[in-house]
């Protein structure tokens, strides 16, 4: 159970921003503002700078990388494949299927560390680096498409995947900035996390999730049952090191990112049904990621 309670403080920041918003002077209006913040700043400077400080080299990891991709366009593509279904609603469609295949990487870091220590660490930022730019892409393509923008320009001024593209570019020239630069972009990037969450409490309404409880519990299925077997599945025939392998499956594993609620709020999505998800996901994987770690054990 030690690495269901990284999961807590997190829990507890959603649970923060859930009780300010409801019962203190700082109400919906303080936090559209701080919405606004975190998604045009706060998460933007966390990409770029996280990216940026990565050891890029896919040529050395390509079972890695193709793990990675695998796990998450199995996501997109069943997250995408609901929108099939009669009676579902495009709007919450189109805001709630990010939840499926995005991941929370600060949880995912500290996970890789305990579980592979500064390995473990490598093998998780290389995923992140190369499965976040596919991940903003298909989150923001529903999001326009349902609110009758067009994708390439959405994808073009959208900070999260401006801030991706431009940490890549950053990472492959070698770019290194001067010590008090570093430092500034660090605190900023510092700062998304607790805020990010805290937003995502500040939007909390879980009575959102029964407007379409077919569609959540789909998405969250995706999410912490089907993409954990992808993941065994895909290590397994691609033949990955024990080491690399359980950290693969740990990333699989991860509840879905708290900036899923940001983007959808701030694209005209339903941003309490995203919001809802988000904290269940939190809340399952207490007790998902011990079951697959100990599943893995047995079957490897």
């Amino acid at each position: 159970m030690a690495n269901a309670l990284l999961l807590v403080p997190d829990f507890l920041l959603i649970l923060c921003g859930f009780l300010l918003c409801r019962y203190t002077a700082l109400d919906r209006g303080v936090w559209d503002g701080v919405e606004r913040l975190v998604y045009y700043v706060l998460f933007p400077v966390l990409l770029f700078n996280s990216i940026v400080k990565t050891p890029l080299n896919p040529g050395a990891a390509i079972d890695v990388v193709l793990s990675g991709w695998g796990i998450t366009l199995a996501g997109v593509g069943l997250a995408y494949a609901l929108r099939l279904w009669p009676g579902v609603d495009a709007r919450l469609h189109a805001s709630g299927a990010q939840t499926a295949f995005r991941f929370n990487s600060f949880i995912g870091l500290a996970l890789a560390e305990r579980l592979g220590g500064p390995q473990g660490l490598a093998v998780v930022a290389l995923l992140i680096a190369v499965c976040v730019p596919v991940c903003n892409l298909a989150a923001v393509w529903p999001l326009a498409r349902h609110g009758g923008q067009t994708f390439g320009r959405e994808i073009a001024r959208n900070p999260l995947i401006i801030s991706t593209v431009a940490g890549l570019i950053a990472n492959l020239a070698g770019v290194h900035w001067p010590d008090p630069v570093a430092t500034a972009l660090q605190r900023i990037g510092l700062a998304a996390l607790p805020l990010g969450l805290m937003t995502v409490g500040a939007g909390l309404r879980m009575g959102e999730l029964k407007v379409a409880p077919g569609l959540a519990s789909a998405l969250l299925a995706i999410r912490h049952l089907a993409l954990p077997l992808v993941a065994i599945g895909l290590t397994a025939l691609l033949a990955l090191p024990p080491a690399q392998r359980v950290v693969v499956v740990a990333f699989a594993c991860l509840p879905t990112s708290s900036a899923s609620y940001v983007l959808a709020a701030r694209m005209g999505g339903n941003g309490p049904f995203v919001a809802g998800l988000v904290m269940v996901s939190t809340i399952l994987c207490v007790f998902t990621v011990p079951f697959w770690m100990a599943l893995l054990a047995l079957v490897s």
